[in-house]
Parts: C-alpha cells; sequence; structure tokens
C-alpha cells in the first residue's frame, strides 16, 4: 500500500504566479515546466489508491469507477493543453481539466459523507489537494481568456 503524505506538497502558488507560469506561450517548449505536472500525477496516484480503497459494493464500485475516471483526467489532459494548438484550444482542454477536476471533489465530498475511506490518508490528501488544484486552473483560464482578449484588442501595427 502506497501511502500518500501532504508534507512533500509544493507551497500554496499564488493564483497570479499560477496562471502566468500555464500562460500559453508559442515555441517556448520546455521552459513552461512547472510542478504542476508532477501534482497531476501525485494527484492521480492518490486517486488510484482511494478508489482501491472503497467498499466492494455496487455503490462503492460505481463511485470508484466515477472517482477513477474524474480524478485520473486531469494529468493527462493537462499535457494536452501544454500541446495545444491554439490559445483558444488551450482555454478549452484548461476548462476540461477544471470540470474534470470539480467533479472529483464531489465524488470526495461523498465519500467523506458515507464514512468510505475515512480514515485513510489518500482522502484527506485529495480533498485538500482537489481545492488547490481548482484555484489553480480557474485562475490560469482567467488569465489566458484576458490575454486573449488584449491580444485581440492590441492594434495589428499595420498601416492601410
Amino acid at each position: 500500500m502506497r501511502k500518500t503524505p501532504a508534507s512533500n506538497l509544493q507551497p500554496s502558488t499564488p493564483d497570479e504566479a499560477a496562471a502566468e507560469v500555464l500562460e500559453y506561450n508559442e515555441g517556448i517548449g520546455d521552459k513552461r515546466k512547472f510542478d504542476l505536472e508532477d501534482r497531476l500525477l501525485e494527484f492521480a496516484s492518490a486517486i488510484i489508491d482511494l478508489s482501491e480503497k472503497l467498499p466492494a459494493t455496487r455503490p462503492g464500485k460505481h463511485v470508484a469507477g466515477q472517482v477513477l475516471r474524474s480524478g485520473t483526467a486531469p494529468y493527462p489532459y493537462h499535457g494536452e493543453a501544454e500541446d495545444a494548438e491554439s490559445r483558444d484550444d488551450f482555454i478549452h482542454k484548461l476548462k476540461i481539466c477544471l470540470k474534470e477536476l470539480r467533479e472529483t471533489r464531489r465524488w470526495a465530498r461523498l465519500m467523506e459523507r458515507r464514512g468510505w475511506a475515512k480514515d485513510e490518508t489518500a482522502l484527506l490528501f485529495v480533498l485538500s489537494e482537489v481545492d488547490e488544484l481548482i484555484r489553480i486552473f480557474y485562475s490560469s483560464i482567467q488569465t489566458a481568456k484576458r490575454n486573449a482578449l488584449n491580444e485581440r484588442r492590441r492594434p495589428s501595427g499595420k498601416v492601410g
């Protein structure tokens, strides 16, 4: 059994700093690397651990399948966002990550309410980390939208 300690988390990143790191920038490549990829990997791993702890009842299996799908999805979607074809594509993929994280938070809260895995460190980690990840993705989306709007408003510099 793999424990997921919360003590190895990076300190919370201010919303604007997180947004700037995730901002879509063509041609920068690996310079955009951020601990967010590692955080999403660790989060997905904790989701897998947590889903394996749920009861083998019909409701437990249902919730396990749902949280497994929604909780592991942000990791690969974030990878797709890093290779976005446009700013709009980047924003769209971040929105998918945010949607999946919000769904995961609901499933985790249901597990907590049912008392499933209540002493499990993975549940405590998931409940804490999902809130931080939601804030990071929400802020990043807002920043990317604002930057896209500013870019569209900028004069093209062409003299007609």
